[in-house]
């Protein structure tokens, strides 16, 4: 994710003054502005306002995608893109589904989750203590575990994990906003953060949260966690030791072991395990941390090093934590900043247990950690390894390889896997696979002490890893990942975000054949540093680069200059195990708009690997859809395959459909057939959000998808400025209960929506 708080993508906007069809649906009494489930009905509402909406429904209706090898068909129509309407200036501020299906409020950020906890207050006045016991704030990657029955997994019940990403510090403080901060401020900033989890019921066809389950559960910025796996304990993972209480966080002179930290922070997207845990990764944790004027002092050569490469600067994303919080110091305590960019293991189903942060999987900006499971060349069954995007501009694509197969039907037996394994790193090479047209080799380098880097040194040898021995190398190595990335030439990529695994549904689980491969996918969101803009420059060798700051050229796995719009790429692992070192890769999708008329910048080189020379074909993309230029998207990001082999994909732009965006819209959910490539609409959402976090209940007919950060940019004197959703849209959440909506103090809240089919079939069918 990249809002306000995080690095810009430098989108340019076109702001404007006037009225927003937003105002104008406000006036309407709220019962009479039930939900838009359709484009029709969207239209229909603006017709008899006497207005219009862009990007009128297409007048040419397309066929259901039929099913095909292990891909169940798609049974929806396109819905329209919400663009700008001409009589104002904001996209309408609701989500809108397809006809035949509803979309309910289940959660809001806020609503109480353990038992004890409080109700929402809207003017955000609550303190810490309050929000540590609520729904955190920003939510983004997510999963539903079920609990069991004597059929298999329920379908009514389960508790979910959701990851909490950032905050909007205007609007989560109140009417006074983050200045002047305080430690109770940063306090209640560290308990939005983390991971909200909490026990979902339906009863009497409606998804309720149950506020008073044992299994609510928060884990914040302050939550005690272990470390483990190769770099625990080494030095640089210990840093000054804090006690930490409400009213300030206390140096007790000593240092922790590096066997333990204290929270979680900037949870991007997740992961789940074969063995029912879930894993919150942590992305964008150098914006948390920063260092005062009078800090003069930098820390050694060698971890100054080590936060340039990971982007730690003295403002950091304006949190303003280490103003009044000194262990997010990166000057006084800089070894703080190496127990975070990890991926975090939690038990969802025991509250008691402690969150562990498991080093083996390497240390970057995490965006999801997708698994695979296949037998081995030699034939042993269960092999597990994740996939893993580093959602930065010019960073990596890794996957990490379990030691030892997990045991099914014992979580006990699988408590450490995580531990022991072989972390590699994707080089995606321009060696063409013969007999398959635009389709390449690839490999994984695994990021080993005896791994040859450039000029034929081992890493090892390299002065940026070495140890007393090769544990130590190793811990070195994974505390340095992006350093170890560069030291053996990855391919640098356009933002990697989610990765997801092709499913198919006539397949057992872990089995794969040449018709149907193990194929993994991955969004790469967009990268205008891509192909120009100043001196043509590659991430240097000896670790050295400043996070983001390479002007890579174009090549074959990123090919546009300034990739506005992004795309997605796949790869197949060789022989279907996820153990390979090898694995053939094509390009799924170039997202774009087929009515820009956007010309190159004249600073970037024109040479690129798509039709076009700047303009056309680069920035219009080659999305599969009918009729033609009814699915345009851009800026790819969440990304998720059902059981059902549907492939969907969400989007992170600017979201106000301002400037680039002016013709694609709104944010999307869009769903693809993985073998024709075909793409439709689905889901839009309120205005100036992310679309974010998508699971569904075992059965696929209930499906919970993120909204987060609507309103994006609003002050605190005016937390309603550019959205006011949920409450502009809903009365009451989907079990029934009002949501307070007062003018003037209402503010937006990142929410989670529960989508049901009306005729109780499965989404997307």
């Amino acid at each position: 994710m990249k809002g306000s708080k995080h690095p810009k993508n430098d989108f340019p906007l076109s702001p404007a003054g006037n009225e927003t069809i937003r105002d104008i649906i406000a006036r309407v009494d709220v019962n009479r502005r039930d939900f838009l489930k359709s484009s029709a009905a969207a239209s229909a509402v603006a017709y008899a306002g006497g207005l219009s909406l862009l990007a009128a429904p297409q007048s040419a209706s397309a066929a259901p995608i039929p099913a095909s090898n292990g891909f169940a068909g798609i049974g929806f129509e396109s819905i329209v893109a919400q663009t700008r309407p001409p009589l104002g200036t904001a996209v309408l501020d609701r989500v809108l589904v397809p006809p035949g299906y509803t979309a309910k409020l289940l959660i809001a950020w806020g609503d109480p989750i353990m038992p004890g906890a409080p109700d929402w207050s809207e003017d955000a006045t609550q303190d810490a203590a309050t929000q540590a016991m609520q729904y955190g704030m920003h939510n983004d990657g997510m999963h539903y575990f079920p609990f069991s029955s004597r059929g298999g997994l329920t379908n009514d019940r389960g508790v979910m994990c959701v990851n909490n990403e950032y905050t909007h510090e205007d609007i989560l403080h109140g009417a006074t906003g983050l200045n002047p901060v305080s430690i109770a401020k940063v306090r209640k900033s560290q308990a939005a953060h983390g991971v909200s989890i909490f026990e979902v019921r339906r009863i009497a066809g409606n998804w309720t949260v149950v506020r008073n389950s044992p299994y609510g559960r928060r884990l914040t910025s302050n939550t005690p966690m272990a470390v483990s796996g190769p770099a625990a304990g080494h030095p640089l993972m210990q840093s000054k030791r804090f006690t930490i209480t409400p009213t300030e966080s206390t140096d007790t002179g000593l240092l922790t072991d590096g066997f333990t930290a204290f929270g979680t922070i900037n949870n991007c997207a997740h992961g789940y395990t074969p063995w029912g845990t879930y894993l919150a990764c942590e992305e964008n944790f150098n914006g948390n941390f920063g260092w005062n004027v009078t800090d003069t002092t930098a820390p050694s050569a060698e971890v100054t090093k080590l936060q340039t490469r990971y982007g730690v600067t003295a403002q950091g994303f304006g949190y303003q934590w280490h103003v009044a919080d000194p262990r997010l110091n990166a000057r006084t305590n800089p070894n703080e900043t190496h127990l975070f960019g990890w991926n975090v293991e939690v038990d969802p189903y025991d509250p008691t247990s402690t969150p562990v942060k498991r080093t083996a999987l390497g240390r970057f900006k995490h965006e999801s950690s997708q698994y695979a499971v296949s037998a081995d060349g030699g034939g042993t069954p269960n092999r597990v390894a994740f996939y893993q995007g580093d959602d930065e501009r010019n960073e990596y694509i890794y996957k990490f390889v379990c030691s030892a197969p997990f045991v099914p039907n014992n979580r006990l037996a699988n408590r450490n896997i995580l531990d022991s394994g072989t972390l590699y790193v994707a080089r995606f090479t321009d060696t063409p696979v013969s007999g398959k047209p635009n389709t390449y080799r690839g490999e994984w380098v695994p990021l080993l002490p005896g791994t040859i880097g450039f000029g034929g040194v081992a890493l090892r040898d390299n002065p940026n890893f070495s140890g007393a021995n090769d544990a130590e190398v190793l811990a070195k190595i994974l505390i340095k990942t992006r350093m170890a990335g560069d030291a053996v030439g990855a391919t640098q990529m356009d933002r990697p975000e989610w990765a997801a695994l092709r499913t198919y549904t006539d397949l057992p689980y872990g089995v794969y054949t040449e018709q149907k491969p193990l194929e993994l996918y991955c969004t790469l969101t967009n990268n205008n540093r891509r192909g120009g803009g100043g001196t043509i420059s590659s991430n240097n060798p000896d670790g050295s680069t400043a996070a983001g700051g390479a002007r890579p050229p174009v090549d074959v796995a990123n090919p546009r200059p300034d990739n506005d719009y992004g795309h997605i790429i796949r790869w197949r692992e060789d022989g279907n195990y996820v153990t390979a070192t090898g694995f053939e890769w094509d390009i799924f999708v170039l997202a774009g708009d087929t009515l820009t008329t956007k010309t190159l910048a004249a600073n970037y080189l024109t040479t690129n690997f798509v039709p076009g020379s700047g303009t056309g074909p680069v920035y219009q993309g080659d999305i599969v859809d009918f009729p033609g230029g009814s699915a345009d998207f851009g800026a790819p990001d969440g990304l998720w395959f059902d059981q059902f082999g549907r492939l969907w994909i969400q989007t992170d732009q600017i979201g106000d459909a301002s400037g680039d965006f002016n013709n694609v819209g709104a944010n999307v959910m869009m769903c693809a057939d993985p073998n024709t490539k075909e793409i439709r609409r689905f889901f839009t959402s309120p205005n100036k959000c992310e679309v974010t976090g998508v699971v569904n209940t075992p059965d696929g007919k209930a499906m919970f998808v993120g909204i987060q950060h609507p309103g994006e940019d609003s002050t605190a004197a005016s937390p309603s400025q550019f959205s006011n959703w949920p409450q502009s849209q809903f009365a009451t959440n989907s079990a029934g209960a009002p949501l307070p909506n007062t003018p003037g103090i209402s503010r937006p809240r990142s929410s989670l929506v529960v989508i049901t089919k009306d005729d109780g079939g499965v989404i997307g069918s």
